[in-house]
């Protein structure tokens, strides 16, 4: 088996879209050689993690909508209400929605929407609970598929299941590190052109993966020695920000590739 990318989009557009154009783009690709990525076994811890690592995304996403929603709601309340929720943090509002108590004598408008907020209040707290038994599950499982990986400094259960997870339960299929770190959309691309040589950004791979090096880099230039040193004596040489955090990408790239699970 191989992985054939998405069809050409310039074909596509003048092809149109249908099932059996794309079954004929991608058996050419098959037959010609251009589709020669292994495809992802799905079929050992990595493969747990992705599940988990979904279900916990959907759990952070719909708590984010929820908590928006009761600040929302506590803004365009009743006056009595509105003054029960003021200057309550962020951290105790979706407590402090899910412990008031409607009542019908209250009138319909305050009645409704203290259910309304009592509602999305335990929402918030039941996904805290689901998304606790979530977060144990990851620990468990991404400390055993790749404790090295979690012992590299800035790399947590969040950021190693977001590599794992780019890698598959078969690494090997990973034919080399530069090949990882393109994966990982930190490979610069050429964009050279007559006597002019330059390297535009990879706005391409896995854009999970690409967040975790990312979150890598934030830890330790706020925290790493050595990174602090070279992101001083970079700016120095007349480099900006952005350019020091994409070189940087880069080598995490290559150091993470080394602590992969591999055969």
């Amino acid at each position: 088996m191989v992985e054939v990318d998405r069809p050409n989009r310039q074909a596509r557009h003048r092809q149109g879209k249908t099932d059996t154009v794309d079954a004929i783009e991608a058996a050419r690709a098959a037959q010609g050689g251009r589709a020669l990525g292994a495809p992802k076994t799905r079929d050992g811890n990595v493969e747990a993690i992705r599940a988990l690592v979904v279900a916990r995304r959907s759990a952070r996403d719909t708590k984010i909508k929820t908590m928006n929603q009761i600040r929302h709601l506590s803004f365009t309340a009743p006056d009595q209400l509105r003054q029960r929720l003021s200057g309550v943090s962020r951290r105790c509002l979706a407590k402090k929605a899910a412990s008031l108590r409607p009542r019908s004598e209250q009138g319909p408008v305050v009645f409704a929407t203290t259910t309304a907020l009592r509602a999305l209040g335990r929402r918030v707290v039941s996904l805290d609970e689901e998304a606790k038994e979530l977060d144990e599950l990851l620990d468990e499982l991404v400390a055993k598929t790749a404790p090295e990986l979690l012992a590299l400094y800035g790399v947590g259960t969040g950021t190693a299941a977001a590599l794992l997870v780019a890698t598959g339960d078969n690494p090997d299929r990973l034919r080399s590190e530069p090949a990882w770190a393109h994966l990982c959309g930190v490979a610069p691309i050429e964009a050279s052109s007559g006597k002019v040589k330059r390297y535009r950004l990879n706005r391409g791979g896995d854009r999970q993966a690409n967040a975790a090096l990312w979150r890598v880099v934030i830890t330790r230039m706020s925290s790493d020695l050595r990174t602090q040193a070279y992101v001083a004596r970079r700016t120095e040489e007349g480099l900006t920000k952005g350019e020091i955090i994409r070189v940087l990408k880069r080598y995490v790239a290559r150091e993470v590739y080394h602590y992969l699970k591999r055969p």
